[in-house]
């Protein structure tokens, strides 16, 4: 059975959940429109021309100007790489980017212009803050390949291929039925590994937040946990209070459905009033080298800060893989979770197009090879990742997860094998 992980799209989305009123995934289209002869093949380039792939990027969105520019940072540093050793068969990859500026709007525009106009063969670690244009996407039959599932368009349209994989039919509606399904790894492991009994889950009193909250609420009673929910007020937001109230109903995690400021702001609170936990738990968006200066002024709670995902820390540089990527990004200010993993998602199309480059590297054979992945790594960066199609959701699966623990000094520290540190766990339904 393969091992899969729950899908990180809840939990990326909650990391910029103010600002995602709603999925906005585009019109459903029928099933036929999705198998036109438009899909099969753009003209056949010459053999010295060069494979051209986009971008799309929410790089001035609201949320901030570095908030989603690591997928793409890592990717065009793999293409980069790739060219300097001679591209695919000989040919470079050229890069076309587009920032769509967090607006569906400007996603359609990226969209039609890098499908339509620039005739790009695939589009390459999309993270979009409203990726309206999923549909326009599949519709044309063009493969995205290791995009960050923000949203639900990953589980949604077919030849859409995130980071992560998919276990969804992806016709046109989200999950099944109009339900993700999400598991309980993360809960489970700190209920073994650190013998967590008590979680706090913080959240603000606005909807989208306070909807996440609820999902990780859920997970952590289903793996037995005493949940003690702290709401604080958007506005005007107390997280002193919070903190001393964690603290004395002696929570062992703390879980957060807010922003990267007010997380900044709830570590200072828990230094002030001497909360001491096992793990203050963040999620791989969170997964960066600029945590020192994100939490300055709370070193206690910085030490306890874990993060889980389902790639290789990219502080592991006692792997060749992560070696590789840390020397093409060695010129980056700063290094994090999601570079690596857009440097993965260069991988992927670049394995693709290589086994078309007989036949001819195309939207329909690259798209083929996207669609028989099984266990696709990217060289050991990945958990293995699959893409099914399943008329009915799993009730359980067997998940792995890589986790790392921020130490001073050391950074970002590794907990164990990613491919090891696996569980069979319940899978719980949500409403993206």
């Amino acid at each position: 059975m393969p091992r899969l992980r729950r899908s990180r799209a809840a939990e990326t989305a909650a990391a910029v959940l103010l600002l995602l009123v709603g999925t906005a995934c585009g019109s459903r289209l029928p099933q036929s429109d999705f198998e036109h002869d438009g899909r099969t093949n753009a003209p056949a380039p010459s053999s010295a021309a060069p494979i051209r792939v986009g971008i799309v990027t929410s790089a001035t969105s609201p949320v901030g100007g570095d908030a989603f520019t690591g997928p793409r940072d890592g990717a065009k540093a793999w293409f980069d790489r790739l060219n300097a050793e001679g591209g695919v068969g000989g040919r470079p990859v050229e890069v076309r980017e587009c920032d769509d500026g967090g607006s569906g709007v400007g996603n359609n525009t990226c969209v039609h212009r890098l499908i339509d106009e620039d005739k790009v063969v695939a589009l390459v670690a999309t993270t979009a803050l409203d990726y309206a244009g999923a549909s326009r996407v599949a519709r044309a039959g063009v493969p995205d390949i290791g995009g960050q599932p923000i949203g639900a368009a990953y589980d949604t349209w077919p030849h859409l291929y995130g980071i992560y994989g998919s276990l969804a039919p992806r016709d046109g509606t989200p999950g099944w039925n109009g339900k993700l399904y999400g598991g309980t790894e993360v809960y489970r492991y700190f209920k073994r590994e650190k013998g967590a009994r008590t979680a706090a889950v913080v959240s603000y009193n606005q909807a989208s937040s306070a909807a996440y909250a609820r999902l990780v609420e859920q997970g952590l009673k289903a793996e037995g946990y005493k949940v003690v929910p702290e709401e604080v007020d958007f506005a005007l937001p107390n997280f002193r209070a919070a903190a001393a109230d964690l603290k004395q109903q002696g929570a062992d995690l703390v879980f957060d459905a807010i922003d990267t400021h007010g997380n900044a702001q709830l570590c200072r609170a828990m230094d002030q009033v001497g909360a001491k936990v096992t793990a203050k738990v963040t999620n791989v968006q969170n997964w960066t080298s600029t945590v020192a200066d994100d939490y300055k002024d709370s070193p206690r709670c910085r030490n306890a800060l874990w993060a889980t995902g389902s790639s290789r820390n990219y502080q592991d540089t006692g792997n060749a893989a992560v070696r590789r990527f840390r020397d093409a990004t060695k010129g980056l200010r700063t290094h994090s979770q999601w570079q690596l993993e857009g440097w993965a998602a260069g991988m992927w199309f670049t394995d693709a197009a290589e086994s078309c480059a007989r036949e001819g590297i195309t939207r329909a054979c690259v798209d083929a090879f996207m669609n028989r992945s099984e266990g696709y790594t990217a060289d050991g960066l990945l958990i293995p990742v699959t893409f099914e199609r399943l008329a009915e959701p799993p009730q359980h699966r067997r998940t792995c997860l890589s986790v790392a623990r921020w130490r001073d000094g050391r950074g970002w520290v590794s907990q164990g094998d990613m491919n090891s540190t696996c569980f069979d766990v319940p899978q719980l339904p949500y409403r993206p």
